[in-house]
């Protein structure tokens, strides 16, 4: 097991791309802090095709600096299948954190290799709004081109802040897309992630809607050619959402 202690976690994203995970040492943990609240946002991504990679995080409850099995007992974990991105979204009181990245299969034989980005940002419910939301952007929940009316369900809570959708329009496709079936607040933005580095930079937020309660929330009129996600973000409450992309066609 390899150990990389990151020191304190905060808004800015830790990356580290290009790691690996061999027969002999199959399991990445990083040892990070945070001195308040925070949501703590977790995405693996670009896992070597063919090969499958999860991650969990941990605190450190009995305050020794090492995971042991005491930490064990209590963790959160994204294991999707195959090279899936997997992420993880937690709202939690300070401490000291461990993340393990490890191969599903350790038995198997070669190399997995994965990039890991690591950020801390405010709690649910802090102002502004976008000081809570993940700024990170793992592909969760895989859309591809709306090539026709998509709605998908899910569920934002402390243990599970943020999803996020990936998806794409043609040539002169667009879309309206809305957020509805609230029973606490939640929010949605849409980001273009123009250098592709699955980070949420400065200006890439395109459109967002933080109607206050349980109103739906409304993006209108995505009408560009091109790659966006869209995030879906806890802001007071767990709550079910129904999310819907409402493609459309651009008059030329």
């Amino acid at each position: 097991m390899a150990l990389f202690d990151l020191g304190t976690l905060g808004s800015t994203p830790v990356v580290k791309n290009n790691s690996d995970l061999t027969t002999s040492d199959t399991t990445d943990v990083f040892q990070f802090k945070t001195t308040s609240g925070k949501n703590i946002n977790l995405s693996l991504t670009d896992i070597s095709a063919g090969d499958d990679a999860d991650i969990r995080l941990f605190k450190d409850s009995n305050l020794n600096g090492v995971l042991d099995d005491f930490d064990r007992k209590v963790g959160i974990v994204s294991n999707h299948g195959s090279n899936q991105d997997e992420a993880i979204n937690f709202k939690t009181s300070p401490g000291t954190f461990f993340a393990e990245v490890s191969r599903f299969a350790p038995g198997s034989s070669g190399n997995v290799s994965y990039n890991l980005a690591l950020s801390a940002t405010e709690p649910a419910g802090t102002f502004p709004i976008s000081a809570s939301s993940s700024n990170l952007l793992p592909k969760e929940f895989v859309l591809g081109d709306l090539s026709g009316n998509i709605t998908r369900t899910g569920n934002v809570n402390n243990q599970n802040t943020t999803d996020v959708y990936s998806f794409s329009l043609g040539f002169r496709q667009g879309a309206d897309i809305r957020l509805e079936g609230l029973s606490a607040d939640a929010d949605i933005r849409v980001i273009r992630d123009s250098n592709n580095n699955r980070i949420v930079d400065a200006g890439e937020v395109i459109a967002s809607s933080n109607n206050g309660g349980i109103t739906s929330e409304l993006i209108s009129n995505i009408s560009v050619r091109g790659d966006y996600f869209l995030q879906v973000t806890e802001f007071t409450g767990a709550t079910n959402y129904n999310v819907t992309f409402n493609q459309f066609s651009v008059p030329a």
